[in-house]
């Protein structure tokens, strides 16, 4: 057995023997809860306590920093040499709210449990089990060869499900401590459960309100109907200007341009996610299912309110609203997105309904280079590990901080996710699936080697 597959191997008996269940246990009992602002002294503690110990057991220099906007970063380096080519890595340790008395068969989100292949528990897939398998596979790759054969640097923060405030500010004043030459990073889900994912990038998303405000109070509607304007009828009507019937969207500034030959060729290899069966008469009806999430743009209405929904009365609303959504790729000017949208709503006589961006949810588009060279380098890994070569998506459908590290750090990024689309992040009963555990420890372990080999540039002959 090579050493290559003595370190992959001692990677997966992490999964087999108990040792990463045990550990990730451990951080899930810790509730992070980064939208509940009573949970906030747990974010230090979970980083101090915790992080701190084990990265520091691996030879990595910590330090917990503060952050003005939010809660605290950490980042743990070590230098094996200033010739070597150094790895970014990054991950979350905040959760969602956990929800807890919504989880079924009597299961509590902070205290994870074992069922069948299953690891129940908030955090579990989004994001602790998904870093601790890469802090993991790192240190058995430090126990077979005595060093890495790279520098890494991690960088954790604390609040990416409240859109992770301050990690811009913060990365833009430290380029130097975070210099790197790649982010090879995990977290999202992979497209099924078997494959392997390599995605590039990230579909950027954009919250906005409509908003149609006509009068104070409500009004009887059988003494005013048909003399007052209704503002959910106008909202309604001016939703519908947004996309036709089938959701295909009808702001042309919306329609992105980078759906290449080259990306779509890329997409062809997608699977169709697996989740909810796929509606075949919704969206773009010149793309395929894959083209529509991958390559293209969608837009939402997250939530609708006119009157009172939980208890109706006869009367005509004063106003309405809608929480809307536009998920874009790139090749859509993010500047002129809601410019856009006021111009076309002007143009339909909508001149009444007033646009508020949120100030919150905001991710601009991002997308790596498919034919980059650390792409090439980890698709190669992935594949000689495996035997079959990884799904390559040119960006998740969902968003991540990733325009941080490509417009800020000025790096490539490469994701490799270890959850799955069914995996129930943000909601209850959030599980990992220990089968990928045992296959994601397997080729991050060898990825990890391979980063670490001198002949590393020629990965991509593999």
């Amino acid at each position: 057995m090579t050493e290559r597959a003595e370190v992959i191997r001692a990677a997966q008996t992490l999964a087999d023997d108990a040792r990463f269940e045990t550990d990730l246990a451990g951080l899930v009992c810790r509730p992070t809860e980064s939208q509940n602002p009573a949970r906030r002294d747990e974010m230090q503690s979970y980083l101090e306590n915790l992080l701190v110990p084990r990265l520091m057991a691996s030879g990595f220099a910590c330090e917990i920093h503060p952050n003005p906007f939010g809660n605290p970063f950490l980042v743990a380096r070590r230098v094996e040499g200033p010739d070597l080519p150094t790895v970014l890595g990054y991950g979350h340790g905040d959760v969602t709210r956990g929800q807890e008395g919504l989880w079924s068969d009597g299961r509590k989100p902070f205290e994870m449990c074992r069922e069948g292949d299953r690891l129940y528990g908030r955090g579990t897939a989004d994001n602790k089990g998904q870093l601790l398998i890469n802090l993991l596979a790192l240190d058995c790759v430090l126990a077979q060869r005595g060093r890495l054969g790279f520098n890494a640097i991690w960088l954790i923060e604390m609040g990416e499900e409240t859109g992770s405030p301050g990690l811009a500010e913060f990365c833009a004043a430290n380029k130097a401590l975070l210099a790197a030459d790649v982010l090879i990073a995990s977290d999202g889900p992979r497209m099924t459960p078997e494959t392997p994912l390599v995605f590039l990038g990230a579909r950027g998303a954009i919250n906005f309100r409509l908003e149609v405000d006509l009068r104070e109070g409500a009004h009887h509607s059988g003494n005013w109907g048909g003399l007052l304007a209704d503002p959910a009828v106008i909202l309604a009507q001016a939703l519908a200007t947004i996309t036709d019937r089938r959701g295909q969207i009808r702001v042309r500034e919306w329609r992105p341009t980078s759906l290449t030959p080259e990306i779509r060729e890329v997409i062809a290899k997608l699977p169709v996610p697996v989740g909810p069966e796929v509606d075949p008469d919704w969206g773009e009806s010149s793309l395929t299912p894959q083209e529509r999430v991958y390559g293209w743009n969608s837009f939402a209405v997250l939530t609708m309110e006119s009157g009172v929904p939980a208890a109706p009365v006869n009367a005509i609303s004063g106003r309405a609203s809608a929480t809307c959504q536009l998920r874009f790729v790139t090749g859509t000017d993010a500047e002129d997105i809601m410019p856009a949208l006021r111009r076309h709503l002007d143009a339909e006589g909508f001149e009444q309904v007033r646009v508020v961006q949120e100030e919150h949810g905001y991710f601009p588009a991002t997308r790596s280079d498919p034919d980059n060279s650390w792409v090439r380098r980890v698709v190669a890994s992935l594949e000689h590990t495996m035997g079959v070569a990884p799904h390559l998506a040119p960006n998740l459908g969902g968003s991540l901080p990733n325009h941080v590290f490509m417009d800020i750090l000025g790096l490539p990024t490469v994701w490799i996710p270890h959850s799955y689309g069914g995996c129930n992040q943000h909601a209850p009963d959030e599980h990992l699936l220990l089968s990928v555990v045992y296959q994601a420890l397997g080729i991050m372990a060898g990825l990890y080697w391979d980063l670490g080999e001198a002949e590393i540039t020629c990965l991509a002959d593999l």
